[in-house]
């Protein structure tokens, strides 16, 4: 069943179960990823470790191949916002922020989720960042939550949480372009989700939505410019950025978070559908 105007895929709660199959994929593959970045570790071994992770659980790297995407991964080290195409001769160093962006596909949904990690000693002010554009990613569930939940929550009400959190979080640049996006059948579905905006606009949050929300924020100007090699998003000032991301989807009874391990439960509590599978461990 799809919505119109935006063609929004509503999915059964039988769909969102093979969702959260995926989700989980993801997510071992960034849990595996995320231990192995260390000071001389290259954008290409992260990529190869996604691979294989997916691979082994039967699913496909979604990202490689769309589009012509050379990867399994967006790899994006400090200034690299989205988009970043990984590389044998990029190696980490001391200090580097990379954010790390994964999809996969399985049973012919998608997965999809990112996170930022600092590679060794980093600059407290680079960890707080991320940890900003982090609780705003939470925040803009949450309000998707509750908002399905009085039946009177819109699709800004998401930006507007994201917004307001790293607001309050500090001085940075919030990216203009770039965000989340409906997710399932294919990895970017309608609607668009942006960072930014007034709340109580765009169709209503029901059961059955499907949403990534992705936060992407600078230490400086929001303003971005694409590589020559058509993929890779910088800052223009060149001012350091994190990007996270999180699959999520509404159920009757609450937001199922499909690219944690925990389905969100520890950062939402209530707000979680009481609908866990045997499979999630409980950290």
């Amino acid at each position: 069943m799809r919505r119109a105007q935006l063609d929004i895929q509503l999915k059964t709660s039988d769909q969102i179960q093979k969702m959260r199959a995926a989700g989980l994929v993801v997510a071992e593959a960034l849990r595996r990823m995320s231990a192995a970045v260390a000071p001389g570790v290259s954008t290409a071994d992260l990529d190869a470790i996604a691979e294989a992770t997916i691979r082994e659980a039967g699913a496909v790297p979604s990202f490689k191949g769309y589009h012509g995407f050379p990867a399994s991964i967006c790899s994006s080290v400090n200034e690299q916002v989205v988009h970043a195409i990984p590389a044998a001769d990029q190696v980490l160093r001391e200090g580097d922020l990379i954010s790390i962006d994964c999809g996969a596909v399985l049973d012919g949904w998608h997965g999809d989720a990112a996170v930022t990690v600092g590679v060794g000693e980093v600059d407290p002010a680079l960890l707080k960042m991320a940890s900003v554009a982090e609780d705003a990613m939470w925040a803009g569930i949450a309000a998707a939550a509750r908002g399905a939940a009085n039946g009177r929550g819109r699709l800004t009400d998401i930006s507007h949480a994201v917004e307001t959190a790293v607001r309050r979080g500090g001085r940075y640049g919030i990216v203009e372009g770039y965000g989340g996006h409906g997710i399932g059948t294919e990895m970017h579905q309608d609607p668009h989700v942006l960072n930014h905006g007034r709340p109580g606009k765009g169709p209503r949050l029901v059961p059955g939505m499907a949403l990534a929300i992705e936060p992407m924020i600078t230490m400086g100007s929001p303003r971005t410019v694409e590589l020559s090699d058509g993929w890779t998003v910088v800052t223009r000032d060149r001012s350091m950025a994190v990007h996270v991301e999180h699959s999520m989807a509404l159920l009757e009874d609450g937001v199922w978070v499909l690219t944690a391990f925990d389905g969100g439960r520890a950062r939402l509590g209530d707000l979680v559908t009481a609908r866990q599978p045997a499979d999630s461990p409980a950290t």
